[in-house]
């Protein structure tokens, strides 16, 4: 863990420093975004110092070719990336002809803040420049959750001292690059830009072309500038290969001030045609103007108001767990809510480019079980719909691998996979069953079969060929197989029989047989499941072998597991850890030691079919081996370490996930945050803390305050309720706020819940 950049607060991030040697963590943890579109916490005005600029639109997107030196049968051609979109954040300005650079000018008062009730950046700062002028000015910008084409940027400049000539120039460019693109090449092409008579700015830019058939992205940015000022002003247009910009100069003496709101419209060929962009962006200006910056903040709150309404967790007596928790679901929510089932969370979301902005299997793992109680059941079906979406692209990938069924990708924009790691891409194949086990906790929590009776089965039914085609039977064991595979820890690549991957095959072969039998004939007519395919899995399901050690009492990771040079992760230096930024690769797939959960992956998902001592053993086993270098990881332990009764594990496992960017524990989060982690603060705490289960309409607590909190809260919505609970360390409140009466368990006893009444426990 670094140095801590922030201060802890429970509702804003915050600093007086500005971290130049750590400039681009600091850029991480202040990005903000509406789930339409989002930046890092990048300056406006110019900045000299390193940085990593960026700026994202969600589903915009290009395929660079894989980088690699020789191809193999049924490699992606491609590695999909979200690109940095066209910059309309820049606002570069000057005093009396010197730039505003923090890099190069002296400064003082230097405030930095993101204010997690609304995800409203702030920053302000006095600046020094010759002649003993002073300036203060002050920054502060958000993404409209009202209209999620607008960005919203306001400068305030007030002369302290002294007597400045200012210039301003909001722009708007695509004069862009990523850091990690192949060949240094620019992704966009300027189609048209233009200066209009009103003040309006206009670019329009397309994403260049490539050879693979993908869609080309075309996007239009129009800008206006709303000046305030006591004094005359001149206005100027500016228009550069790549650019346009509004020149605003001002000579402002002491006490002077200006004022600029810079309002953005975004909008992209994902919903609009070229030919109709322009008028589009106008529209959306024309209202915008009526408004002032105030005035859309205060709509923009309405909406966080409502959201923190359902979804916020209360924690007493830890400040820095308060904070965690609460910058984990803003920054959730400013990636994804739902809007679109066109979208899907990446792991670094708005917030760098690593990981290329695409879909992996975290959202299904991880996401889906908090957003399934935090939000409106319309969200989860729409991450639901998303991948029914993307079921051709499932069958395309198997078909590429010589198999039948569907496998979803690892990574993916449109459904085909866009990887470039084999091991990664076509080895980690349990990411399968993940999709097909997110039908099932949506429907299970939410009892709404009409998903998985309809397109639901569709799903289940590709993966379940895809698994029966994929396995092989041992005629020498006289079992079912699955070789040459990686599971959830990536730490080893290649293996046969991980234990995670062929329970969870063999679970979704049950699931996909027991729904079948739900479905109408017509349904069933459709699918064509032969009686021979369904008898076929049967026999996988009953003879699929399963590595573990009796003597032990533990589930082997996969086969010769234990020939691996055992000893624990505290054995390692510390100076060499993380291990992924000090060893060969070649050493660490030698190692015994485990990226993240993966034999414990299979108890989280499959917890009713476990006993405590089977949970116990196997948690007692595996956690020392672990080096949790894996943002997924630090969450499931905490579940499981809560459950088994390490109380003590439990809750440093939490603060590890809640606190896993904030803290930098894995000395990674200066390229972007990791977005599709940071559910896994909720989830310690709700599936954790307070011991939340859910089968067969039935809601389960098993409870337990960690010893330096005084207690906790949180809502959860449940088949049209809408709970309250609060854990104290003598005793706990549950309420129905909202919907018919439930009976829920706790610690064991039946608890009758009614609207109105508090029920103690």
């Amino acid at each position: 863990m670094t140095k801590r950049l922030f201060q802890i607060d429970p509702w804003v991030i915050k600093t007086n420093e500005l971290a130049i040697a750590d400039k681009r963590l600091q850029e991480s943890m202040t990005s903000i975004g509406n789930g339409y579109m989002g930046m890092r916490g990048n300056f406006e005005e110019h900045y000299s110092g390193d940085t990593l600029k960026g700026l994202y639109l969600a589903g915009v997107w290009f395929p660079d070719k894989t980088r690699v030196g020789w191809w193999k049968n049924g490699y992606p051609k491609y590695f999909g990336k979200a690109i940095n979109s066209p910059d309309f954040l820049s606002i570069p300005i000057s005093v009396n002809g010197e730039d505003v650079d923090l890099a190069r000018i002296g400064y003082s008062d230097f405030q930095l803040s993101l204010d997690m009730h609304n995800g409203v950046l702030r920053r302000s700062f006095v600046g020094e420049f010759a002649q003993d002028v002073q300036i203060k000015f002050e920054f502060a910008r958000f993404m409209s959750n009202v209209t999620q084409q607008l960005g919203l940027i306001s400068v305030k400049a007030t002369v302290l001292s002294g007597q400045a000539k200012l210039v301003f120039q909001p722009s708007i460019s695509s004069d862009v690059h990523n850091e990690d693109a192949n060949y240094e090449e620019n992704f966009w092409e300027l189609k048209a830009h233009s200066a209009q008579s009103d003040n309006r700015y206009s670019l329009t830019v397309e994403t260049k072309s490539n050879p693979f058939g993908t869609p080309r992205f075309t996007v239009t940015e129009e800008m206006q500038n709303i000046v305030a000022s006591s004094v005359e002003i001149q206005r100027e247009a500016v228009l550069t290969d790549q650019a346009v910009a509004e020149k605003i100069t001002v000579d402002l003496a002491a006490n002077q001030s200006i004022s600029l709101d810079k309002q953005v419209a975004v909008v992209t060929s994902r919903d609009v045609a070229e030919a109709q962009q322009i008028a589009d962006a106008t529209q959306i200006l024309d209202e915008s103007k009526k408004l002032s910056f105030e005035d859309h903040l205060q709509a923009h709150n309405q909406i966080w108001q409502q959201r923190w309404a359902q979804s916020d967790v209360q924690i007493d007596g830890d400040p820095a767990a308060q904070q965690g928790i609460r910058f984990n679901i803003l920054q959730l929510f400013m990636t994804y809510y739902g809007e679109d089932s066109r979208l899907n969370v990446g792991p670094k979301g708005f917030t760098g480019e690593k990981y290329g902005g695409a879909t992996y299997w975290d959202t299904e793992a991880y996401i889906v079980p908090m957003y399934l109680a935090v939000t409106k059941p319309e969200v989860n079906r729409q991450l639901l719909e998303y991948r029914y979406r993307q079921l051709p692209g499932a069958f395309h990938n198997a078909r590429q691998q010589g198999l039948k069924g569907a496998l979803y990708p690892m990574v993916t924009f449109d459904g085909i996979e866009c990887h470039n790691e084999w091991e990664i891409t076509f080895e980690e194949i349990h990411r399968n069953s993940a999709i097909a086990h997110a039908i099932y906790d949506y429907t299970d929590y939410t009892g709404d079969m009409s998903y998985v009776l309809n397109h639901g089965i569709e799903v289940l039914v590709g993966i379940a060929r895809f698994w029966a085609d994929r396995v092989h039977f041992s005629q020498h064991a006289q079992k079912y197989m699955i070789h040459g595979v990686t599971g959830p820890n990536e730490y080893e690549n290649n293996v046969n029989n991980n234990w995670y991957t062929n329970q969870m095959a063999v679970w979704v072969l049950k699931y996909t047989l027991e729904i079948l039998q739900q479905v109408s004939t017509e349904k069933a007519q459709d699918l064509a499941v032969t009686d021979d395919e369904k008898a076929h899995w049967q026999d996988i399901i009953e003879r699929m072998y399963f590595p573990e050690d009796k003597k032990l009492g533990i589930f082997l990771q996969q086969d010769d597991f234990l020939d691996k040079d055992l000893r624990p992760a505290s054995s390692i230096d510390p100076k060499e850890r993380p291990i992924n930024q000090h060893w060969s690769w070649d050493k660490i797939l030698r190692s015994p030691f485990i990226k993240q959960a993966d034999v414990l992956q299979g108890i989280y998902f499959l917890n009713d079919q476990f006993t405590l001592e089977q949970k116990k053993r196997n948690f007692d086993f595996y956690e020392p081996l672990t080096v949790h270098e894996s943002s997924l990881s630090a969450c499931i332990h905490s579940i499981l370490a809560a459950e088994i009764g390490e109380e003590e594990k439990a809750v440093d496992f939490y603060e590890r996930t809640a606190r896993l960017d904030l803290d930098n524990y894995n000395n990674d989060s200066d390229d972007g945050l990791h977005i599709t982690s940071m559910s896994g603060g909720w989830l310690a705490i709700v599936q954790g803390f307070a011991g939340m289960r859910h089968q067969n309409g039935q809601l389960a607590f098993k409870l337990f305050c960690p010893k330096k909190w005084q207690g906790y809260a949180f809502k959860i919505n449940f088949r049209g309720r809408l709970l309250s609970v609060k854990v104290r360390h003598d005793q706990s409140e549950f309420s129905l706020l909202a919907g018919d009466d439930l009976t829920v368990k706790v610690n064991g006893e039946a608890v009758e819940l009614q609207a109105g009444k508090v029920a103690t426990v």
